[in-house]
């Protein structure tokens, strides 16, 4: 059978799980328009991941559904939120609108949740001082974690613990950040942590112990694919930390 009618075949029946799965009509543009690309791509992004629930499948999804479309999980938010104005959608809201730099956007949405039965929420809190802290505020995204923690002591969240590192550094309160670091560097499941230690590191100037943890960065990321790729843009800035602290060293 010429390979012109297999590539046809697959389309077709591509096309038609497309419409039968009620999968977004962009991918029949796509299957049409570069039906190489097209067709791998959603095998990808869409057969694949209801095959297995897998977290590379899942992993991949999103970040080809992200490459195709950047803003679908903010306009799916957003739309959510003008059906039913609810806590909930707010916050859903508020995350996306953090995952892209919208921070004033996220603070309306999380202080304005931060009322009545959820005044003292700490998921509404965190959200909060996260778009402070994006927002230029230190002071006030410190504050709000310090009675975060208050009003709920046994909440335990490590994004939280790095901002509070990170609200330390920002107000130049050193031996403190640093003796938060080193506590989260020892769990924090990202390279986050320990990168930021090492930038506190240089600013002490201990060229040495920052070397230490940017190379532990590296060697992690050489032994586990999955860790390299979801921090590709971390990584290569650790590689030039290095790079740089190895030149000033020579």
């Amino acid at each position: 059978m010429p390979l012109f009618i297999i590539s046809l075949i697959i389309q077709i029946a591509l096309i038609v799980h497309i419409i039968k799965t009620g999968r977004n009509t962009m991918w029949i543009w796509l299957v049409l328009l570069v039906p190489l690309v097209g067709t791998l791509a959603y095998l990808i992004v869409e057969v694949l991941p209801d095959l297995s629930r897998s977290r590379t499948g899942i992993h991949a999804r999103r970040g080809l559904t992200n490459t195709f479309n950047p803003n679908r999980d903010l306009n799916q938010a957003t739309e959510l939120y003008e059906q039913a104005d609810t806590v909930a959608h707010r916050m859903l809201l508020g995350r996306e609108c953090l995952n892209k730099g919208m921070y004033q956007d996220a603070r309306e949405m999380f202080e304005s949740s931060l009322t009545g039965v959820h005044a003292e929420d700490p998921d509404l809190m965190l959200g909060l001082a996260e778009a402070e802290f994006g927002l230029g505020n230190p002071v006030r995204a410190k504050e709000l974690l310090d009675e975060l923690i208050r009003l709920n002591p046994d909440f335990k969240h490590q994004e939280g613990h790095l901002l509070y590192a990170r609200c330390l550094v920002s107000l130049e309160q050193w031996d403190e950040a640093e003796h938060e670091f080193e506590v989260l560097h020892t769990y924090y499941s990202g390279p986050q942590a320990k990168y930021y230690f090492a930038q506190l590191l240089e600013q002490k100037s201990e060229p040495g112990r920052a070397m230490d943890l940017y190379q532990e960065i590296l060697k992690t990321a050489d032994r586990n694919r999955h860790y390299r790729s979801l921090n590709k843009p971390l990584i290569t800035e650790t590689k030039a930390a290095l790079k740089r602290l190895n030149k000033g060293l020579h």
